[in-house]
């Protein structure tokens, strides 16, 4: 049995000045009772099990939208992980507990805006009735028809809930979630592969000390804390590679974060692919620049059958 779940703006409360940790960022998960054993008890206000597709929803409680639905919303508290944000907002607004899955999608405006998607899994609690209303919402329902049958406080989840619904029919990419590594700055750890007609393939890597995919910075300025996650990338194949391919699509492969890290770093590192289209490539991918980057050709047929199938299996960056 499988229902929708929940999605949110996680940020870190007020504004805070620009810095190599300064981030802020928003949350969705997708959402189903477990059905495996009965310890994890449905909610009693639907019929049990709960009908298959349905949606988590979440009557909101602030004035500017009171009783409008959307899916659970919050803010991470300071020293607080992607994931406990996710599931104590989740358990605030719903009453119910569960258990991320996967990352669905990655939205982003550059470091000051950042909205995560999930899908998970509900594994115990109760719906929160109108009895139990309090600031962080009035009730919570499994919706399972079509939420734009009722009013909603914004129709920026029918996207998401899209996502949801087409990776459980058929995952495009494996199960991703946040590690828990820590990370000082926020930062896009870059595979850049080059293919040519032939089939030849190359990746970037970066020489100083054992070789290693090229890491880049980001929101080091004011001007970049909105300029989105893509013009350091840019950047770098323009400075250091004199290249200007118009890369396609932003993919999302992985990502590490942890809250409190050494000296209370709390940054986060995406690891990412940027496709070159066919359009833009040659027989050899361009000299860099930088004597710190080279091209490594990728022989090993395992090993390039793996990069080449994650090209079209990452986490969708929409930015």
């Amino acid at each position: 049995m499988e229902a929708l779940g929940t999605w949110g703006r996680l940020s870190r409360g007020p504004p805070r000045p620009p810095g190599p940790s300064a981030w802020a960022g928003t949350f969705a998960t997708w959402c189903w009772p477990c059905s495996s054993t009965r310890s994890h008890p449905f909610p009693p206000s639907s019929p049990s099990p709960t009908p298959q597709d349905a949606v988590l929803l979440v009557q909101e409680a602030k004035p500017e939208c009171r009783g409008r639905w959307y899916l659970p919303a919050g803010r991470m508290e300071p020293g607080e992980g992607i994931v406990a944000a996710l599931q104590r907002e989740v358990k605030e607004e719903s009453g119910l507990e569960c258990e991320p899955l996967t990352l669905l999608a990655l939205e982003e405006r550059g470091p000051a805006w950042i909205r995560f998607a999930f899908l998970a899994r509900a594994t115990g609690g109760t719906l929160k009735t109108l009895e139990e209303a309090d600031a962080e919402s009035l009730q919570a329902t499994w919706w399972p028809g079509d939420p734009r049958a009722l009013p909603l406080r914004s129709l920026d989840i029918l996207p998401v809930l899209d996502l949801a619904a087409r990776y459980r029919r058929s995952p495009p990419h494996p199960p991703t979630l946040p590690r828990e590594l820590p990370c000082s700055p926020l930062c896009l750890r870059l595979l850049l592969p080059f293919a040519n007609a032939a089939g030849d393939l190359w990746v970037l890597l970066a020489t100083a000390g054992t070789p290693h995919l090229p890491v880049v910075a980001c929101g080091t300025s004011p001007s970049e804390l909105r300029a989105g996650l893509r013009p350091p990338l840019l950047r770098l194949l323009r400075d250091c590679l004199a290249w200007d391919p118009q890369p396609g699509a932003l993919g999302l492969l992985g990502l590490q974060h942890r809250a409190g890290g050494p000296g209370g770093a709390d940054g986060i590192c995406f690891n990412v692919v940027l496709s070159i289209p066919p359009g833009s490539q040659r027989d050899e991918p361009p000299e860099p620049r930088d004597p710190a980057l080279r091209w490594w050709p990728v022989r090993e047929e395992g090993l390039r059958g793996r990069i080449l199938q994650r090209l079209r299996a990452a986490v969708p960056v929409r930015s």
